[in-house]
């Protein structure tokens, strides 16, 4: 008899949920491997290569031998560019001991959430919300407190709502603009107005802006911009992968009080030490050199945007706002879960994806990881020929059942 090797397992990895952002894509290039025609939205990363320049200064590095440990938060030569870039693109001062360098925005956010939750803190989430948050709150031994926002108010979080959620035990509030999966974007006087309530509330915020280059016809303000006593308060994360397509690259950065990056430093000292070498040479070059990209990618995706949502909008069983940022949009498909299909109701987002993936050989994430299960997630960074062809069969499936 085989042992039951679940047992030995801690309480805290038996709590963590596998990523369905991962998953999902993995099956989905499973399919494709094996020969079937899969239109993948699934995947949450550009789809342009990264700049020839941030190549050119990887292989440099690489050439000249710059392939061992670095300090632990990052090469003072990016840690400064990251200073400047904060400064010029966000009106925020920090000197470059407050800044952390990671392996990733995500690693950088998993490292903040271990070193400032206690076993039992809570942590506010608006929801919808990235996959991660929650699990990486439980892997920290800390409570995710759910805020269900409404699609009428644009998916955001309203002061009202945050007070209400907010408890003695509350630690964090994890804010995300633009947001994945929705792309809605905070306006300034939205951020005033959640600044004033954790500001009262004596709550800190780690402000996920990882998405803040891809944004369309409005502004984006990171909430640290509204103050010396918010910025005290906040820890800002962002990183190279979306703005400049560096998403296997693994470099991402947090700046905050000293004192916080101190202790993320003690952690990532022991759980990676140091990013990769010459990545953050590549970094330097992303940081510092022409921002081009991130504009082309953002007029490309607008025009992906604006169908979708435009051709979404007329598939029986389904509504989609248009988003702010980001390169996903987020319809709700309430309609058809109402539906049955060989006289089954699908009821659930997650068998509502399955369902696609299987029967209409597209690909899509469900709400319902998300915390929104009468949604769907759908990228739309990806080819203009693959987002017609995947949403005509989507259109086709949803009016073949009943």
């Amino acid at each position: 008899m085989m042992a039951d090797t679940t047992s030995f397992m801690s309480r805290r990895a038996r709590a963590v949920k596998p990523s369905a952002t991962l998953t999902l894509t993995a099956k989905a290039k499973a399919m494709k491997a094996e020969g079937i025609d899969v239109i993948g939205f699934a995947a949450g990363e550009p789809d342009f290569d990264t700049p020839v320049h941030i190549k050119e200064a990887a292989k440099k590095a690489l050439d000249e031998g710059f392939t061992k440990y670095t300090p632990t938060t990052g090469i003072p030569e990016l840690k400064k560019a990251i200073c400047k870039k904060l400064k010029e693109d966000n009106g925020l001062d920090y000197e470059p001991s407050q800044i952390l360098v990671g392996c990733g925005a995500k690693h950088c956010i998993y490292t903040a959430l271990q070193v400032l939750c206690d076993e039992g803190d809570e942590v506010v989430l608006p929801s919808p919300y990235w996959v991660s948050y929650s699990e990486q709150v439980v892997a920290a031994g800390g409570k995710a407190v759910i805020v269900e926002t409404k699609e009428e108010d644009g998916f955001k979080i309203t002061p009202d709502q945050l007070s209400k959620h907010i408890t003695p035990r509350t630690k964090l509030l994890i804010l995300n603009s633009p947001s994945n999966p929705t792309g809605s974007v905070y306006t300034k006087k939205e951020l005033e107005a959640v600044a004033e309530v954790v500001l009262n509330k004596g709550v800190r915020v780690i402000s996920d802006e990882i998405y803040e280059k891809i944004i369309y016809d409005v502004d984006h303000v990171s909430i640290a911009s509204l103050g010396a006593e918010i910025q005290n308060m906040t820890l800002v994360v962002n990183g190279v992968s979306k703005s400049y397509s560096m998403t296997g690259w693994r470099i991402g950065y947090a700046a905050g009080p000293k004192e916080i990056i101190d202790a993320m430093s003690n952690l990532q000292d022991h759980a990676t030490s140091n990013p990769t070498s010459f990545a953050q040479k590549g970094a330097v070059a992303a940081l510092s050199g022409s921002q081009y990209l991130a504009a082309r990618m953002v007029s490309e995706w607008r025009k992906r945007r604006d169908f979708m949502v435009e051709r979404l909008n007329h598939i029986p069983g389904v509504r989609c706002l248009l988003p702010q940022g980001a390169f996903y949009v987020f319809p709700n498909v309430s309609g058809l879960l109402s539906r049955s299909v060989r006289g089954k109701p699908i009821e659930s987002s997650s068998r509502l994806a399955e369902l696609l993936l299987d029967e209409a050989k597209v690909a899509v994430l469900p709400g319902a990881p998300f915390g929104a299960d009468s949604y769907l997630r759908l990228s739309y960074a990806m080819s203009m020929r693959d987002i017609i062809e995947g949403l005509n069969r989507m259109d086709k499936w949803a009016r073949s059942i009943k």
